[in-house]
């Protein structure tokens, strides 16, 4: 029965709605100029270094050291700094042993190349979603460090492993700088003088992160590659996207929304891809897409996947260009197929819980707690 007081459980076609207006609307505003232009600038200067000196077979490798500038927004600046060397550090890291796992695989045959990458793509988006859990990073999950790993290791060796970590390591570092700016441009909000309470997990919970991460992106990955899709990496992606999210109900949501906002950024990709470009127009799309994914993808996910999803694959084409058609049919179906996956997961987990809490119910006299995915918390998505 409901606690005096207690609101009502939304019934499905609450639900519904609610999700409807969080596809259709925009959350309220910041600065988000502020923390957009920074990242889009930690972006920007690499890549003209890159072109202006015609690496720009390289720009994977700036790009990904360049997600450092995502992480810790709106944080004061000492607590940024180390954080984003932190973050750095991890996508160093992933990018230099994507290059490895690119070098490596030009001995091996094919199927066995995409078998490890997907094995080692998973395990480090296992590791990296309890490192991120545990560090206290936000954006949460691993969805960049996955990305970094398997883009590089998916992609024909494009420099030694060294030019790799240094160029990830340069552009990573440049980012850390601009973050120290940020708080002197005006990059925070009114709690941002207030260290919130550091949050602490038990191994227990840190395990069933990654275990939840690298088999969302193990089974997506699977999938994706019995599908015959040419880049099975995006699928896991998409599962994995959607387990940073607080809640079952909004993991799934999530997922749909990916689906539905992937499926609009590839009609956005298709024009810019309409046209020959020179690669200096595709370094200007670039920064500006990251620009206007980071002024929206706090306050709309699908919206922001408008720009993300043409972010993505222009940095795929600046280093490794593909065939048009082919790219754009791929992400879809792979990121639907990542999609279900990671639901798959989610709604796995829970019935676990509930099955768990269940047969716990007699010792307890019926009233377990709900734990993991049903109360929020990391540890079972």
């Amino acid at each position: 029965m409901p606690q005096p007081g207690s609101r009502p459980a939304p019934t499905p076609r609450q639900r519904l709605q609610d999700s409807g207006r969080r596809l259709l609307s925009l959350g309220p505003s910041r600065v988000d100029h502020i923390p957009a232009l920074r990242i889009a600038l930690g972006l920007a200067l690499p890549l003209l270094a890159l072109l202006l000196t015609g690496r720009l077979e390289w720009a994977m490798f700036a790009g990904f050291g360049a997600f450092t500038g995502i992480y810790s927004r709106y944080e004061p600046t000492r607590l940024r700094f180390r954080r984003q060397v932190t973050a750095g550090a991890m996508l160093t890291l992933c990018v230099t042993a994507g290059a490895a796992l690119a070098r490596l695989g030009e001995s091996l045959s094919a199927p066995v190349e995409s078998w490890m990458t997907l094995l080692v793509g998973s395990v480090v988006a296992g590791l990296a979603a309890a490192f991120v859990l545990a560090r206290g990073l936000k954006p949460g999950g691993a969805v960049f460090p996955l990305f970094a790993v398997a883009a590089v290791a998916s992609a024909p060796p494009a420099a030694p492993v060294w030019v790799a970590f240094a160029v990830a390591a340069g552009s990573a570092s440049l980012c850390v700088g601009l973050g120290l700016l940020g708080h002197w441009a005006g990059e925070r909000h009114p709690g941002a003088d207030v260290r919130a309470a550091a949050e602490t997990w038990t191994r227990g919970q840190l395990a069933a992160e990654f275990g939840a991460f690298a088999l969302a992106s193990g089974l997506a990955g699977v999938l994706g590659l019995a599908s015959g899709l040419p880049f099975p990496y995006w699928a896991q992606i998409a599962a994995i996207a959607l387990l940073s999210a607080p809640g079952r109900t909004l993991k799934v949501e999530r997922g749909l929304h990916r689906v539905v906002g992937t499926a609009l950024g590839v009609v956005t990709t298709a024009f810019l891809l309409s046209f020959p470009s020179e690669p200096w127009q595709l370094v200007v799309w670039v920064v500006v897409l990251q620009f206007l994914a980071e002024m929206y993808v706090l306050r709309n996910y699908a919206f922001a996947l408008l720009f993300i999803t043409p972010l993505a694959l222009l940095m795929v084409q600046l280093a490794h260009p593909q065939p048009v058609g082919p790219l754009l049919e791929a992400r879809v179906l792979e990121t639907a197929i990542g999609a279900v996956a990671g639901i798959a997961v989610v709604l796995a987990g829970a019935l676990r819980i509930r099955w768990a809490a269940r047969r716990a119910a007699p010792d307890t006299g019926g009233s377990a707690e709900p734990t993991g995915a049903e109360s929020g918390r990391p540890g079972a998505s």
